[in-house]
Formats: structure tokens, C-alpha cells, sequence
């Protein structure tokens, strides 16, 4: 079978090509560059915890290109209004605005003690976000394809753009100009080729969307601040020359990321005029005298929002910045393109060593593009309370009272990867999920198409690891079996409940890997937990049930999927 074809080299489409290589698909990255990325530390990532989990799951280990956060700091003029302790966490940092935008705005509007710090006690530690420069992301990937070393598995071709495409019923042809101008032939093609997308455009499909949603001043410069460790989002500084908003993200070696929000508009950002909001910031901050810095990178970031209106047609997908554009109150798109790639690394892994069915590869859109949607909803929706005009003020005047505190509130979940702007999705309206609930389902902590819960869990080689380790390649089942953590594996693996259970996973229409838990949030003893391979839980079921588990396994592949592994595929595994 024809090799996958991933177009564009930036993060995603490096990630991409990274996951289907650990999943013994071979992948062909056309790369438009000549290799390597332009240093700006100006330009940087920030993943929270779930996507810095996929990234070292694949062996690219970007946490050792950077150090957690301690703390997250919210300020509104000179008042602290909301401080965040933060820790190195656990695959998805804490649980606070789950019950979506509505339940989030209500909750802090209604808060009393608007205009004061908060009166509450402290909140449980909150998983920190990985922050590093984009250039160093993508040489650690770069990285991580070299080190597998099969060019059989991955070939990079570098300075090839996609000129014309045509596919069949058996895959995709497309031809590439430039130094390596051929026609390439795959199984699979996926366009990861930034917002400009040659492969959106050449499908035909549309980028609807806003231009221009937000735009900042950034600058990259080494300075010590009053925070060490600490991020900071000042709202409506005391500061004449600042605008309505300054964020200040900390990266290693004593440097920072401050970006500063520019009223709407197109008027330039003059060098004088950035380095004054760089020295009345610093002074604002630190006090009377400007305190001594060095200005490494400096640049203007534009955030726009649109949604491609198809992410699949026949053989062919969008991702990345090729599918969606988000970015505005605390959003990011980078970790969203990174969902992308995890949601459809493993079905296309299932299409090519086993074939798929329409359903599978149907849901990849339906899931992301949904996700993604209701994500860009969301920051439309609040963006005219957050930056009504005349700033805090006019937003006082005009919600409850309360209401300025729950803007705050809100942006800094965004920040830190909750809420209703932040927040892993929820792939709660699934294609993937079973027609009917089955017989003996439950409830548990998680709900059905959320993100699961990282914990210990006991592999079947006896090793206690996370949970979040065994993802990406096949489907999971875990049993909670409190106790079973003070015997011997050879012991619990023949009493109870495992026997049987054991014959049920051998049985399963996918690969499946049997675990034991010692315990799951809110699921009583002799709980079965089917678990997607992209980590999000497909059903929670009182005992074993065969006849149920089978349904429900057989629904995440998509029902009725093609029998048959291709001979190519055969012959790798």
C-alpha cells in the first residue's frame, strides 16, 4: 500500500508524520523549506498539558526544552484580582469550567468581590503549560523523525510545493514543483500546509472566516521581573502609553514573552513606539526606574478566525492551520492542530494496516471540525464583553456586578487550558459512540467522549505506568480492581474477573490492551472502561459484558470496517 502523504513541515505536519512512523505507517513530508526554521524568539508555543503529553509520547521530549510555571497571576489596574498556583501536572491540568461557557460566565459574575483579590480559599495546584520558542519545537521534532532512521518509514523531501492533485478510489496522485518536481503517489493525503493551504485550495473548499480578530505587539527580551517563574495578565494597566492589556509569559534563562493588545485598527507599531511600551511596562511593574533589560526579538501578531467548511474529501484532510485559524483571549492554535493530529493519526493507522470504514474516516470532521467550532464560538461570543469599548469600566456598567471579575476569570482559564476557551474537547456527539447505550453502561468521573483521567495503571508485563502511556496505539480496557496493586500479577490475572474479561478483549474487532486500575474518579469496583486511543473514553461499564464491550469496540472503529490487512502492511508488522 501506497505511503501516507503529509504536506507542510511546521509542527503539525512534523507531528503527524512522527505519529504515523510510531504506528509503522510510512509517511512521505513534503517540506516547502529547504529544512530548518528561522530563530525567533518572538514566536513562541504554548501547550498545556495534554498536548505536550502527545508530543512526549512520541518521543519528542519538549519538556526538557523548558521549565513549569509556578504560577499564573491576574491583575486589573493595581489590583492582584486572581492568582494560580501552578505544578508540573498530570496529562489535563484541572477540572474548573467544565460545564461550558455559560456555566463559567455565570459562576463568576455572580461572585461577589469584584474589585478585590479573591476571597476563596486557594484552589488545587493547576497543571503548568509548556512555553518555548516555535523553532525549537520543530528542530526537536526534526529530531525525533531523524532518529528513527528508516527512510523506508519517513522520507522528507524538502523544497517540494504541491503543484496539482488528483485521487482515485485507491489513493492520491499529486505533483510538486521545484527542486524535487514529481508526481508522488499515496494511499492518504493530508494538508498541513499552513493558512495559505495549497491543498485546501486545489480540493476547492472554503476558508470562511474573520481577518484581523486581535492584533498584539511582541518582544522577546531578558529582564528580571518582580515574578520569577510566574505568568502575568494585566488588564487595563495604570500606564498611559499601555493599551487595554499585557501578558507576560516567562520562558528559561530569565527571558520573557510580553505581548501587549493594539486597539483595533492597521496603524503600524514604530520601533519608538514599542520600545516605550517595553520601558513603561518594566518601570510599571518593578517600579519607579526602569529596571535593566536587553531586547532580543520583537514583532506584531495578527490572530484571525476561520473554519475551513471540509476537512476531508475522498482520500484527502486538512489540519493545522490548513483546517482552522484560532487564537483570540487566550486560544490557541497550535494546540488544536497538534487534537488534529492525535484524533486522526490512529484512524488513519487503522485505514492503512487494516482498511476502514467510510464511518472512521467521516468522524475525523465531524469530532475536530466540531471541536474546533464550538471553541471559536465560544471566544466570539465573549470577545465583545472581554474588549468592550472604554475598556473595564464600560464592561462594569454594563453586566452584573461581578461582571469584570468574570472576564478575568474567563481569560485566565483560556490561558491555562480550561474553560469553555482552553478546555481538552469533549467528543460527546461522536459518530464513533454506540447507536444506543449498552447494556450495563455507568457513570463515572469522565464522561463519555472526554479526555480520561491520567492514572497508575498496571500494564500487562506486570509494570505499574500512567495511563497516558498506552495511548496512540490501540484501543484500552481497564478494569478498576481496588486491591489488586498488593498481589502478584500471576495471581489476579486467573481470579476474579480477569479470565473471563481476558477471553472477552481477546475477542475485540481491534487491537486491545487489557490494564488494571486500583482505582478510577467515581467508578465503584468492577468497572470496565473502554478508552479510544487518542485517550478519550468510549464507555464506562458495570462488570464484563461481552456482548456490550464488542459493540462498543466495534462502534470506535467505525462499524463494519474492511477486514484484511494489506499485504504491504503485512509484511512490516
Amino acid at each position: 500500500m501506497d505511503p501516507v502523504i503529509v504536506a507542510g513541515a511546521g509542527p503539525v505536519g512534523l507531528t503527524l508524520a512522527l505519529a504515523l512512523a510510531r504506528l509503522e505507517v510510512p509517511v512521505i513530508l513534503l517540506d516547502e523549506s529547504t529544512g530548518g526554521e528561522e530563530s525567533r524568539l518572538a514566536r513562541t508555543v504554548v501547550l498545556r498539558p495534554d498536548a505536550a503529553a502527545l508530543l512526549e509520547r512520541l518521543g519528542c521530549r519538549v519538556t526538557a526544552r523548558t521549565r513549569p510555571w509556578t504560577g499564573w497571576r491576574t491583575m486589573r489596574r493595581r489590583q492582584l484580582v486572581r492568582q494560580v498556583a501552578l505544578t508540573p501536572g498530570s496529562l489535563f491540568g484541572g477540572e474548573r469550567g467544565a460545564g461550558g461557557w455559560d456555566g463559567v460566565l455565570t459562576e463568576a459574575m455572580d461572585s461577589p468581590g469584584a474589585d478585590g483579590p479573591e476571597d476563596e480559599a486557594a484552589p488545587a495546584p493547576t497543571a503548568s503549560p509548556v512555553h518555548l520558542p516555535q523553532h525549537e519545537l520543530t528542530r526537536a521534532l526534526r529530531g525525533s523523525l531523524a532518529a528513527i532512521g528508516d527512510e523506508d518509514l519517513v522520507r522528507i523531501v524538502s523544497g517540494s510545493r504541491i503543484d496539482s492533485l488528483e485521487q482515485d478510489d485507491h489513493g492520491v496522485g499529486v505533483r510538486t514543483r521545484g527542486a524535487q518536481a514529481t508526481w508522488w503517489r499515496g494511499s492518504y493525503l493530508v494538508g498541513c500546509d499552513g493558512p495559505r493551504s495549497t491543498v485546501r485550495k486545489l480540493l476547492g473548499v472554503r476558508f470562511p472566516g474573520r481577518t484581523a480578530v486581535e492584533r498584539h505587539a511582541v518582544a522577546a527580551l531578558r529582564a528580571e521581573l518582580p515574578w520569577p517563574g510566574e505568568a502575568v495578565l494585566h488588564r487595563s494597566p495604570p500606564w498611559r502609553s499601555i493599551d487595554a492589556e499585557v501578558t507576560a509569559r516567562p520562558l528559561p534563562h530569565s527571558l520573557w514573552r510580553v505581548d501587549w493588545l493594539l486597539p483595533p485598527g492597521r496603524d503600524l507599531v514604530t520601533p519608538d513606539a514599542l520600545l516605550v511600551r517595553v520601558r513603561d511596562t518594566l518601570t510599571g511593574w518593578c517600579g519607579d526606574s526602569e529596571p535593566p533589560y536587553e531586547l532580543l526579538d520583537t514583532g506584531v501578531h495578527t490572530l484571525h478566525h476561520r473554519l475551513a467548511l471540509r476537512w476531508r474529501v475522498g482520500r484527502a484532510f486538512l489540519a493545522g492551520d490548513a483546517a482552522h485559524l484560532l487564537g483570540a483571549l487566550g486560544t490557541q492554535g497550535l494546540e488544536e492542530g497538534l487534537r488534529d493530529v492525535d484524533n486522526l493519526a490512529w484512524k488513519l493507522s487503522l485505514a492503512w494496516h487494516h482498511g476502514a470504514s467510510e464511518a472512521l474516516l467521516d468522524s475525523y470532521q465531524a469530532e475536530r471540525r466540531g471541536a474546533v467550532g464550538a471553541r471559536l464560538r465560544a471566544a466570539d461570543q465573549a470577545l465583545p464583553l472581554v474588549r468592550a469599548a472604554g475598556g473595564w469600566h464600560a464592561v462594569r456598567r454594563t453586566v452584573r456586578p461581578g461582571g469584570a471579575r468574570g472576564h478575568d476569570a474567563l481569560l485566565t482559564d483560556g490561558h491555562l487550558g480550561q474553560g469553555p476557551l482552553g478546555a481538552p474537547p469533549v467528543y460527546d456527539r461522536s459518530p464513533l459512540a454506540p447507536a444506543a447505550l449498552p447494556d450495563g453502561s455507568i457513570t463515572v468521573g469522565t464522561p463519555p467522549g472526554a479526555p480520561v483521567t491520567d492514572v497508575p495503571v498496571t500494564a500487562p508485563d506486570g509494570s505499574v505506568v500512567r495511563l497516558r502511556e498506552r495511548l496512540g496505539r490501540e484501543l484500552l480496557v481497564v478494569l478498576v480492581a481496588p486491591g489488586t496493586g498488593v498481589w502478584d500479577r500471576r495471581h489476579w490475572m486467573r481470579a476474579g474477573l480477569m479470565p473471563r474479561l481476558a477471553a472477552a478483549v481477546a475477542a475485540l474487532p481491534m487491537r486491545t490492551e487489557l490494564l488494571v486500575a486500583e482505582a478510577y474518579p467515581g467508578a465503584p469496583a468492577h468497572t470496565v472502561l473502554l478508552v479510544r486511543p487518542d485517550g478519550h473514553l468510549a464507555a464506562a461499564l458495570s462488570g464484563v459484558r461481552p456482548s456490550a464491550l464488542y459493540a462498543c469496540a466495534d462502534a470506535v472503529r467505525g462499524g463494519n470496517a474492511a477486514r484484511g490487512v494489506p499485504a504491504e502492511a503485512s509484511a512490516r508488522r
